[in-house]
């Protein structure tokens, strides 16, 4: 034997040895999901979006390179980068309008997978860095002060909601419709429970006539709703419950898996603060009793399926009666520095206004922020109805 065919034999010998435990450790490695399809698509270069007229924050991120980084990448459940950022392409926004997020999330995993992208959005968006550190929660309503105490001369109704997305589920964009009707039965379960302590009772949209929907203000899907897949399917599995006070609705499967709501006609942020996160806390409790708790990353907070909503998800809106603020050349400069937004409403000369961030400050801290905000906003009317200057009550830089 020579030398050439001893090194076939021992190359054969140890190929024969060490392959089975090569192939044992591959099968332990999961699978790419995007290895599943054979989708007939160009390359990154080719599939990069028009950006040229996009003003959202998706559009102002999002590079060749980045797009090039997420372009063969897919979440277990099916969720692609190009679905990531349909929201964005199908509404572009307007140059002279609020910068949205322009993208949806489609699962939890989706934050993970997608972070060199999600977690510069949320910091544009949000203002806030996203670091390793937890976010603080406080949702303890005793640290709020004087969200009971607006000049109902001006603050004529406040609403608080707060959304939540539920473990093992995709976000409405993707989710099957047998997940979507589990969501639901879900929802009734838990719902039951919270039913103990405070009565209500669960309607189903697609039983309620258009009468009955416009009352509990349950209005159609919008086109872009339709377009991003949030809307698939509408009205099935989608419902509401109502407290028999009428002081909270829950809403399933609407723009997200929950949110509550709590709505106030004498603009008593306090109350509706304080009836929301008491029952949202038995929610939480009722939901992990089902093994399917709220989805929370450890530097994001609560997660839900826009990025515009992650850390709390806590909306804070109180209408005011404003006449001549609104026109005072100053005004975006207060808001920006105050950090909420006012937008008109259906009704003349009542604004609406609200928290931007749901990211880097706690529950109480953002309500808070909104309610100091409103009290300066009403003494700047106040001031101008009196032909006084508001230049003293100017806040500084934040």
């Amino acid at each position: 034997m020579n030398i050439s065919d001893i090194i076939l034999f021992l190359v054969g010998t140890i190929t024969s040895t060490f392959c089975p435990l090569k192939t044992w450790t591959q099968n332990l490695v999961p699978p790419d999901p995007m290895s599943q399809f054979h989708l007939r698509r160009g390359s990154p270069e080719e599939e990069f979006p028009d950006l040229g007229r996009n003003f959202t924050w998706m559009g102002r991120i999002l590079t060749p390179a980045m797009y090039r980084r997420q372009f063969d990448r897919c979440t277990p459940s099916g969720v692609m980068f190009d679905d990531v950022i349909r929201l964005g392409i199908e509404e572009p926004g307007e140059w002279s309008g609020p910068v949205t997020v322009g993208c949806l999330a489609g699962d939890a995993q989706s934050y993970i997978l997608f972070c060199d992208f999600f977690d510069r959005i949320i910091e544009a968006y949000h203002e806030h860095k996203v670091t390793s550190m937890t976010p603080e929660s406080d949702s303890n309503y005793d640290n709020l002060k004087g969200g009971d105490d607006l000049d109902r001369s001006f603050a004529v109704y406040c609403e608080v909601s707060v959304t939540r997305a539920v473990e093992d589920f995709c976000f409405p964009s993707h989710c099957s419709r047998g997940e979507r009707r589990h969501l639901l039965s879900l929802a009734r379960r838990a719902l039951q429970k919270l039913e103990a302590e405070l009565p209500g009772q669960l309607f189903l949209l697609e039983e309620l006539s258009r009468q009955q929907q416009a009352e509990m203000k349950a209005t159609s899907p919008t086109s872009l709703q339709l377009r991003c897949g949030v809307a698939r399917d509408w009205p099935d599995a989608r419902a509401a419950w109502l407290s028999q006070d009428g002081s909270l609705v829950i809403w399933v499967n609407i723009d997200d898996h929950l949110r509550l709501v709590s709505h106030r006609d004498d603009a008593n942020v306090a109350e509706a603060f304080k009836r929301v996160f008491i029952n949202l806390q038995k929610l939480e409790e009722h939901y992990r009793a089902l093994k399917h708790p709220f989805i929370w990353k450890q530097q994001l907070g609560w997660v839900t399926s826009s990025p515009a909503d992650v850390g709390t998800g806590l909306k804070v809106s109180i209408h005011l009666k404003l006449q001549l603020l609104p026109q005072h050349k100053r005004l975006p400069d207060v808001l920006t520095r105050l950090k909420i937004c006012m937008e008109k409403t259906e009704s003349p000369e009542v604004y609406s206004v609200r928290n931007i961030a749901t990211f880097g400050q706690t529950e109480v801290e953002l309500t808070q922020l909104v309610v100091d905000g409103v009290k300066l906003l009403i003494a700047m009317e106040k001031r101008l109805q009196a032909s006084a200057d508001i230049h003293e009550l100017l806040p500084s830089h934040k």
